[in-house]
Formats: C-alpha cells, sequence, structure tokens
C-alpha cells in the first residue's frame, strides 16, 4: 500500500472539490494502492473559538464584498464541474476547525477518517452546518459510527488541542503554505485540487512500477 496523506482543512472548498476530483480517480481504479490520512492544516489558526460572521470574515479577507465575489465565483463553477453541490449562501459563520481537526485525528484511530471527512464538507458547503458547534460534531461522529458520547466528552476537554496545533506548526515547517497539498509516500508533494486525470496517471505510474 502506498500513503497518501492529504494536508487539508474542512472549511477550505478547494479541498472538498480536490478530494471529489481523487475520489473519482480512486473509484475508476478498482483495488488501487493509496492508504489516505487526513493531517491538520488550519487557514485560520488563530480564529476565535466561537468563529465570526461569515460576510465580515470573506469581506475582511478579500479586500470587500466583490472581492470575495470574485474570489468565490471560480470554486462555485469547479464544483459544479466536479458533481458538487455548494450551498455558499447558507453558510452564515466561519468556524474555528480545532474540533473538527480533534474529530478527523479521533476518526483516524477508529479508521473512519475519509467517512467523518467526507459528513464534515457536506455539513459545511452543502448544509451550511456550523462545524465549530460541538453537538454538530458529536451528530458527525455518530452518524459515522464512533461514539458520540466519548467524541463529546473529548470534546469539552483540551484532549488533543495541543497536538492539533503542534501537528498545523509542522505542516507549515514541513513547507506546506497551502491547502490541498496531498503527499505520496512521505516524499513527492501535490499541491492543489488536481484533475481527476492526474490522479489516473499517478495511479498508472504506481502500478507500472509495482508491476
Amino acid at each position: 500500500m502506498v500513503t497518501l496523506d492529504i494536508f487539508s482543512d474542512p472549511i477550505c472548498p478547494w479541498c472538498y472539490i480536490g478530494k471529489a476530483r481523487l475520489d473519482a480517480a480512486l473509484l475508476a481504479t478498482p483495488g488501487h494502492p493509496f492508504t489516505l490520512r487526513w493531517r491538520p492544516f488550519m487557514l485560520n489558526p488563530d480564529m476565535p473559538a466561537e468563529g465570526m460572521d461569515r460576510r465580515t470574515y470573506l469581506e475582511t479577507k478579500f479586500g470587500g464584498r466583490q472581492g470575495a465575489i470574485n474570489a468565490y465565483m471560480p470554486v462555485a463553477q469547479e464544483a459544479e464541474a466536479s458533481g458538487l453541490t455548494m450551498h455558499l449562501d447558507a453558510i452564515k459563520r466561519t468556524p474555528s476547525t480545532v474540533d473538527a481537526h480533534r474529530l478527523i485525528l479521533w476518526a483516524g484511530i477508529e479508521g473512519v477518517q475519509t467517512a467523518v471527512i467526507s459528513s464534515l464538507f457536506a455539513a459545511y458547503f452543502t448544509e451550511g452546518r456550523d462545524i465549530g458547534d460541538r453537538e454538530v460534531l458529536g451528530d458527525i461522529a455518530d452518524a459515522c459510527g464512533l461514539d458520540a458520547s466519548v467524541v463529546m466528552r473529548l470534546l469539552n476537554s483540551d484532549a488533543d488541542k495541543r497536538e492539533i496545533f503542534e501537528m498545523d506548526a509542522a505542516a507549515r515547517g514541513m513547507g506546506v503554505t497551502s491547502v490541498p497539498t496531498f503527499v505520496v509516500a512521505g516524499k513527492h508533494a501535490v499541491p492543489g485540487a488536481q484533475p481527476t486525470e492526474l490522479w489516473m496517471k499517478v495511479l498508472s505510474e504506481i502500478a507500472a512500477q509495482e508491476a
């Protein structure tokens, strides 16, 4: 098996798009060699725990309303082309993702990381839910087969908070500056939401090497 480390943040639209494109390649390659491992990278490591109003966040980040519209137009187009439904207007808050990353970390221990990631993306981008809300995270944990009562107890503690910040800092130290960033077999970094065709090529090259 080949480990594919994916540095991402569940509020990053390009991460959602990048995952959809990778998924299409994996679906077309039965018996593919990849083991996916989702690694934390926070777009907003300094975001207050309660998050902030989404419009304020976008207009501050992109220099006003028109800047935000210009930044998100290609997102909507590429999401649709990748078969995703995004209801960006339903998102009212930009959350801190520390707790979501903690949930992803614990999901990895239970072997349901990709299911949790998929649910986080859908909750945020399609359903407009606040994935900084611990009740929402508990619902997602439950739906993915985790023990929601254990997860809620952990979320209401400081368990693994420091680890998430350390892993985020380690990613930056490795040279990860944006997400998604994919690292194949611990060696080859592939930045950005790459097209499905590129992943098909990578998979065929790995198959050729193994043969």
